[in-house]
Formats: structure tokens, sequence, C-alpha cells
């Protein structure tokens, strides 16, 4: 099996993020609002849970449901004052009305990270064209990755396109690392592992209470150990 394989854990408060990284989460994301579909933590928060855990965190850099960016000075305010908190590294992505990347959105805010690392989020998976948009986005200072389902509607759907975008690992728009998330479940492992895939997010899956219940170490680990396992077992 390649290198080991990346685990991301949506975390809301400290409890999720020292729950997620016992069960052996490699990095935390960020946010609040999960009716929302995640949107910006408070810099307390974020200042709290870096204080609690030792792994990597990217913090929501999103302030209203929905691919729009609305503010854009707000959402650059943010990133400083978040920056101030100690968060080092981010997730974001907007689109136009028309479903192209809303460049000049995320151009200003990448340019307020100042080469901190980024996601660009599943807002790829609303967009009219992925590929163009991953061209577009191609040179831009930090984005190391990019947060997909393949499909608007989750992984089920989603995953021949994953695996045809693995497929062009390195090509120009696509160096960046796939991280899969959204309606994953542990038996789409395998075949995303197989396929050169590795790194995975998870939400609901490390919450068997649901959202309103916390992250379950349990559960966390039962996924690293199917990732670490390279099967679909756990």
């Amino acid at each position: 099996m390649s290198k080991r394989a990346v685990l991301e854990v949506i975390a809301l408060d400290v409890e999720d993020a020292v729950a997620a990284q016992a069960g052996g989460a490699d990095r935390l994301e960020l946010v609040t609002e999960m009716a929302a579909d995640g949107l910006t933590p408070s810099p307390a928060t974020v200042a709290a849970i870096r204080a609690a855990v030792d792994i990597d965190l990217r913090v929501m850099l999103r302030l209203t449901d929905g691919f729009a960016a609305g503010d854009a000075e707000g959402l650059v305010r943010a990133a400083d004052e978040l920056r101030g908190a100690g968060a080092d590294q981010f997730v974001l992505g907007f689109l136009d009305a028309g479903g192209a990347v809303d460049l000049d959105t995320v151009e200003r805010v990448v340019a307020a990270l100042d080469g901190c690392r980024w996601t660009f989020h599943r807002a790829i998976d609303r967009a009219a064209d992925r590929d163009a948009l991953r061209k577009q986005l191609a040179d831009l200072p930090g984005l190391d990755t990019y947060l997909t389902a393949g499909s608007a509607t989750g992984v089920d759907a989603g995953l021949p396109t994953l695996l045809a975008e693995a497929a062009h690992g390195g090509e120009p728009g696509y160096e960046q690392r796939i991280l899969v998330g959204g309606g994953l479940r542990l038996d789409h492992v395998p075949r995303l592992r197989t396929g050169g895939i590795d790194a995975f997010h998870i939400g609901g899956a490390a919450r068997p209470g649901g959202w309103a219940g916390p992250v379950c170490a349990d559960a966390v680990a039962r996924w690293r150990a199917v990732l670490d396992g390279g099967t679909g077992e756990g």
C-alpha cells in the first residue's frame, strides 16, 4: 500500500478536537453551523482548539450558506483575525452565479493568507466545469488540496470522477491532493485507495449520535484502522 493515508475530521469545539486526535485523525477541519454546511468559527474557538491539540488545523472561511462569496472584505477580515488566533491553514471556495470560480474573491482571500496552505472545498462539486476551475486556480499560492465527493450528491455518484481525476495527478491543474469527503463510507475506501487516493474527510461518520452529539474517538479509530489496513473491513 502507498504512504499512510490522511484522515481529516470535522471539529466544532475542543471536545471534538481532542476526541478526533485521540482516535487517530491527522488533521481537523474547524467549522461552526453545520446546518449551513459549515461556516467560519470564532477566533476564540480556534485559539482554544489550537491550544488543546497538536495536529494540523484547517479553518473554514465561509460567512454564509451557499457557494457565493458574499462579503469579500469580511472574509479578508476573518482571515486576518483567525491568523491572529493561531490558524495557519484554511478551507475556502467560491463560485459566481454561473457556476464558474469567483476568481477575484478567491485571489483576494488567498492574498490575505500570505502563503498559508489551503483547501478548495466542495464548491468544486457545484462548478459548471471542474477542469476549467482547476486550471484557473492552478498557480495560486498555498493551494494544495481539493475537498471533493466528485459529485454534488456525494461519493456514490462521484466515484468515477474521483478516480478519473486521480489518474491525472501531476498534470497542470491536478497537482493538488484529492481529499475525498461528502457521503463517504468505509466501503468506498478500497476502490479509492486502489485508484491512488490517500486523503479522506469525515464529519457525520465520526459522530454516532449525529451532529447534535460529539465526535467519538472510537468511530475515528475505526476509520484510522481501515485506512492503515487498506481494507474495507472495520
